[in-house]
This record gives structure tokens, sequence and C-alpha cells, in this order.
């Protein structure tokens, strides 16, 4: 097995501290999900780099494994990690671009869940005048700082196309129509699950390869008795990298309106805190 250059969940993290706090399965991975989706979409009018965005989302996903959703927003913490990962891979944000953006962001999701969705969306930029602005800029300082702070300043990381290139080569998929870029997008979508924090670079690419020559109907080399696989030229176990398949394909799930409208209401902490209480 190939070393490990970035930092995985311990097992001893797997129940994580939202979930001691009372907070489903379930309900932590579409947070996660949402928290991530906010990122890769703020990315995008930013015009941020790839390398960028997908740092920001594991930075994202690592940090709840030491700490607790009803302690920190999803959507202050996302705004930090998008803001420290343009700062290490090198593409600085300007801070009111990014509080503007998520702004936008939000006050589309919540119109679009409202009575009034079938109405155009209109933005109502927020004052710079006014204390919000300034309470936005304070919080993603502040939560950047607990962001290193609580992942022990370890910000490394190690991001699966390159890997993916080379797997894909060596199994000859390079030149099958669409399926590099079937796996690059099943790469992206893992982006929104904990795999990342919880498996090796290896794994996911094979998890990756899998679906896709799935879905594309291509034959990949299996042995008779199923002692050795095409996946175990690269060091990937078969359970983990069934694990992986499992949390892709979870994101692909039918949400019900109401799950829907509980996942924007706890982008905040008290949100959060406010479900908990009722829940009890």
């Amino acid at each position: 097995m190939s070393p490990t250059f970035y930092p995985l969940a311990s097992s001893s993290q797997i129940e994580t501290p939202s979930q001691a706090e009372g907070i489903p399965m379930d309900l932590e991975e579409d947070l996660r999900a949402y928290g991530c989706k906010l990122i890769h979409e703020a990315g995008i009018l930013l015009k941020q780099k790839q390398v960028a965005v997908a740092t920001a989302q594991i930075l994202f996903q690592r940090f709840w494994y030491v700490s607790s959703m009803k302690t920190f927003g999803i959507g202050d913490v996302g705004m930090a990690a998008l803001y420290l990962a343009s700062k290490l891979e090198e593409c600085p944000l300007r801070i009111r671009d990014l509080i503007n953006v998520y702004d936008l962001l939000q006050q589309r999701e919540t119109h679009s869940i409202s009575p009034k969705s079938d109405e155009e969306f209109r933005y109502a930029p927020m004052s710079y005048f006014g204390n919000t602005f300034y309470d936005i800029k304070d919080a993603i300082v502040v939560h950047e700082m607990q962001i290193l702070k609580r992942l022990g300043f370890n910000v490394q990381v190690v991001l699966p196309y390159g890997t993916l290139i080379n797997y894909l080569k060596v199994l000859g998929l390079m030149e099958k129509e669409d399926a590099c870029k079937k796996a690059w997008g099943y790469l992206n979508d893992a982006l929104q699950t904990p795999v990342y924090a919880l498996y090796q670079i290896p794994t996911i690419v094979c998890a990756a390869i899998f679906l896709a020559a799935r879905h594309l109907r291509i034959a990949l080399p299996l042995s008779s008795n199923d002692s050795h696989s095409w996946w175990d030229l690269f060091d990937a176990n078969y359970p983990d990298m069934w694990s992986v398949c499992g949390y892709i394909m979870r994101l692909y799930r039918e949400r019900s309106v109401h799950d829907r409208v509980r996942v924007v209401g706890m982008i905040n902490k008290k949100g959060v805190r406010k479900w908990l209480e009722e829940e009890r």
C-alpha cells in the first residue's frame, strides 16, 4: 500500500462531533454536501481555479471530523475554507467578492424553496454601511483561523486528477469515448462527500473508474474467482472502493421539499441549534 501523504480521519473520529451532538448521519451528509455545493457554485461565479475549489471542499470535509455543526455554521466554514484555499493555491480572493457571491447564492436558494419560487428571482444587495457585511467579514477571518487551528495547520491536499489519468492509461481507457469525462465527473461529485477525508486517493480513483465503467458498460479485467482484479493493480481494497461508490451514489437520491427546506434552514449554527431543540 502506498504511504499516506495526507491526513485521514482515524477510526475514533468516524462518529463525528456533530453526530455526538444528536445530528443524524444522513442529515450531516446532506449538510456537508450542501456546504460543498455552495463552495463549488461560489468558485464558478468568482472564476476561481478548480484546484482551489477542490482544496476548499476537502478542507471543509476534514473540518467536520474535529468540529460540530452546532458550534460552527456550514456557511461560515465554507466561505473561510474557500478563502483559505485561494491563498494556499496562490489565487487569492477579495473578501468583499466572496461575501457578495455567498449572499447571492443563499438568497437564490431561499427563493427556490419559498412559496414565491415561480416568480423571477431578484437579488437584493446588502448595504456596505450596515453591520451585516462587517459581521460576515469578521466571521470569515475567525473561521479561517479555526480551520487552521483545528486541523493543526495541516492543510496539505492531494488531488486525484493526475492519478486518474495514469490509471486510465494503464487500463487502456483513454481511447474509450466519455470514459475519462465520466470518471472525472464522479471524482468532482465525490468532493461533496467525506471520502477524501476517509480513504486514500487510489481507492477513490478506482471507485470513480468502477462507476464510469458500469455506466458506460465497459468491461474491465476480472479474475474468475475474484482473487485478483484490476483494482488490485492500484493497491485498492474492494470493500473500501464499494463504500466510496455508496457515498457517491447517495448524492443522487431524490430529496423531498421538506428535506431541502430543512438543510437550507440549517446553514448557520442557529438553525442547527433550533432543529436540535425541536427534536428533543
